[in-house]
């Protein structure tokens, strides 16, 4: 049968709103929502997503298991309640200058976010929870567009695109990241020990493009990509775009 019940999940992201539900029973709790949801933002911090469990929650907070389901009803729950929490740990820089600069803070305000919280880019966002934070982030990301002179639907398009565009420039840089630290090896010298391997496979002349290119950008990088830097260059071939998209 179809579920009519309000989301559980969208009462507690607005609890602060809403007011503590009247006419509940029980024994006084120990710990608040916030501290669940904090301790689950420590863990995901430390752990990641597919190591992220509700019993690691509890045994932070020195509960049982079950008890913890008294306060979100389930991990996927507590996890929107988590991004909503990060969302709204730091205040949102002022928008300031020209369109291109106003677009780039947010672009940077959100690439930012992703690398202090990396578990944010393994959550299943196809239907995000709508809390307060998020609210307030995406009120932030229209004002940046707000009198440029696109229409509502396209202001819509330019938010969406640019978060696709910094998630997905994130994910390659915390990635990046992660195998450099996992490995206890830098990108040069991973070139340096298999270098001799590649020259036997790859004789001078054989990619001659490839070859040209990727020597350039092995010297600038002196690693296999600089995630940073193509982040920013994307970021404004994007501008670009939209500025086009303005012109016409």
């Amino acid at each position: 049968m179809e579920n009519r019940e309000p989301d559980r999940t969208l009462e507690l992201l607005w609890r602060r709103t809403l007011g503590t539900p009247q006419g509940t029973r029980g024994p006084k709790k120990r710990v608040s929502v916030d501290e669940v949801i904090r301790a689950g933002v420590a863990v995901a911090d430390e752990e990641g997503l597919p190591a992220f469990s509700m019993r690691k929650v509890a045994d932070r907070l020195g509960l049982k298991l079950m008890s913890v389901y008294t306060y979100v009803p389930g991990r996927s729950e507590l996890i929107g309640l988590m991004v909503d929490e990060v969302i709204g740990e730091h205040a949102h820089p002022p928008l300031d200058g020209d369109l291109r600069e106003r677009l780039t803070t947010v672009a940077f305000h959100m690439w930012d976010e992703y690398h202090r919280h990396p578990w944010l880019l393994q959550v299943e966002s196809s239907r995000p929870w709508i809390g307060p934070h998020s609210s307030e982030r995406y009120e932030w990301q229209l004002a940046a567009i707000e009198g440029a002179g696109l229409t509502d639907l396209e202001m819509d398009q330019v938010v969406a695109m640019l978060g696709a565009y910094t998630a997905g420039s994130a994910q390659v840089s915390v990635t990046a990241r992660r195998t450099a630290e996992q490995s206890g090896i830098s990108d040069a010298d991973w070139w340096a020990v298999n270098a001799p391997v590649l020259e036997r496979v790859m004789p001078p002349g054989a990619y001659p493009l490839s070859g040209r290119v990727g020597t350039a950008a092995g010297q600038e990088y002196n690693a296999v990509g600089d995630p940073d830097r193509t982040f920013r260059f994307g970021l404004e071939r994007l501008l670009d775009g939209v500025e086009a998209l303005l012109a016409r």
